[in-house]
């Protein structure tokens, strides 16, 4: 069928030049959308905060560059006593409490003497009576030397008028048989002295045997030394030796704080890096600051099967009023004595925190989520850490682990694993 040419000729041209102009309008629309979208993720990313690691500031003692070895141990008095009595009864006095320092012979504490009293009392008067047979034994002795003269005088005379005639042979052996009496009895006499004066010893003896036993109710200080612990109270009764119920033995338990010793345990496999002598470092658990010079003064010449340990003495060069009995402790066994001044906690830090800029050393401390550059003079090595002396660094402040070159003050900052 085809088209009359009338209504051909009706038809206008269509105009094309409008499509391929909307269409590069389109195009432009969303280059500058990619444009507009690249820049803001560059802008973002340029303010994301830089993730690194970091590292505390620590104090650090220079003298930890000596060690060679570490045991762990406990202060140990080596004079030590548990102070009992070798009678038995009430305590009725106690003068010491725990920490209270003592003498040696100081009285510590008393028993209930009573019985030991009356005992010497009966000893005592033993005494004046058998002082009472020596001098009856003494004015007897006298009586028989007196009779002794006399019988030998009048032995003498009848002898004489014997002689003379005067007098029977019967009259002279009276005379010579009282003489033989008297010396028997001046003899039984002499016999009675001894045996008064052994009554007397015996009595004497006896008032120190009651001594003793009233001393033995004083409970006296063996030695200089502190109370560390009070066993037994007024009223308690003392039984030295024996586990009855509701008695006590030890009444007071005294240390001499001038031996006080670390007895540490060393690992029978390093025996052989400790002498006698050796320089040692001790630190107390009670006292984390302080470092204490000391030296190795003995080794137990045997092993303890069940731990493979060799326990090891350790004395303190100066004794510090601070350290008490039972006190934990570690030692540093050293390869030389560190010096006073090298026991002195200094500032230190990991030696990759420290960088180089401009000339100076820096080190980035981690500031409220952003990187703030310190100044810092470097001095000893000790161990893994570097000493450092800075005033506004102070222990736990955070600094960065290798910080990248392009790392700048200010910069926002994340740690890594937070």
């Amino acid at each position: 069928m085809s088209a009359s040419p009338s209504s051909l000729s009706s038809l206008s041209p269509i105009d094309r030049s409008s499509v391929p102009r909307r269409k590069r309008s389109r195009r432009w629309i969303i280059a500058l959308a990619v444009l507009i979208v690249a820049g803001a993720g560059f802008f973002l990313s340029g303010r994301r905060p830089a993730e690194v690691q970091v590292s505390a500031v620590q104090m650090a003692y220079p003298s930890s560059q000596y060690a060679q070895l570490t045991a762990s141990g406990y202060v140990v008095a080596q004079r030590r006593a548990a102070v009992s009595s070798k009678a038995a009864g009430r305590l009725v006095e106690l003068r010491v409490r725990e920490g209270s320092a003592v003498k040696a012979g100081d009285l510590i504490a008393r028993i209930d003497a009573s019985d030991v009293q009356a005992a010497v009392a009966a000893a005592e008067a033993g005494v004046l009576q058998a002082q009472a047979g020596v001098r009856q034994a003494e004015a007897t002795m006298r009586s028989a030397q007196v009779e002794l003269a006399n019988a030998q005088a009048e032995w003498q005379r009848a002898r004489d008028l014997q002689n003379q005639g005067f007098v029977s042979s019967q009259a002279l052996d009276a005379a010579a048989r009282r003489s033989d009496a008297a010396k028997a009895g001046l003899a039984a006499a002499e016999a009675a002295i001894a045996t008064a004066k052994g009554a007397l010893a015996s009595a004497q003896a006896q008032v120190k045997v009651q001594q003793v036993n009233r001393d033995q109710t004083e409970i006296r200080a063996p030695f200089d030394g502190v109370v560390l612990v009070k066993n037994a109270n007024v009223g308690d009764m003392i039984t030295p030796f024996s586990s009855a119920a509701g008695s006590q033995g030890a009444v007071v338990t005294v240390a001499d704080m001038s031996t006080l010793e670390v007895e540490a345990d060393v690992a029978e496999s390093n025996v052989g890096k400790i002498r006698i002598d050796q320089p040692v470092e001790i630190t107390l658990d009670a006292l984390p600051d302080a470092r204490f010079a000391g030296s190795v003064v003995r080794i137990v010449p045997t092993v303890d099967r069940a731990k493979a340990t060799v326990m090891t003495k350790v004395r303190f060069a100066k004794m510090d009023p601070r350290v008490l009995p039972e006190m934990s402790a570690k030692v540093v066994f050293m390869s030389k004595a560190a010096a006073d001044t090298e026991r002195q906690a200094v500032v230190a830090v990991s030696p990759k925190t420290v960088v180089e800029r401009e000339g100076k050393k820096v080190v980035f401390r981690v500031t409220d989520g952003k990187a703030e550059a310190v100044s810092v003079v470097t001095g000893r090595t000790m161990g893994d850490l570097l000493e450092v002396s800075s005033g506004p660094l102070k222990v736990g402040d955070r600094l960065v682990l290798t910080p990248s070159p392009k790392l700048e003050p200010g910069t926002s900052l994340t740690v890594a694993g937070k």
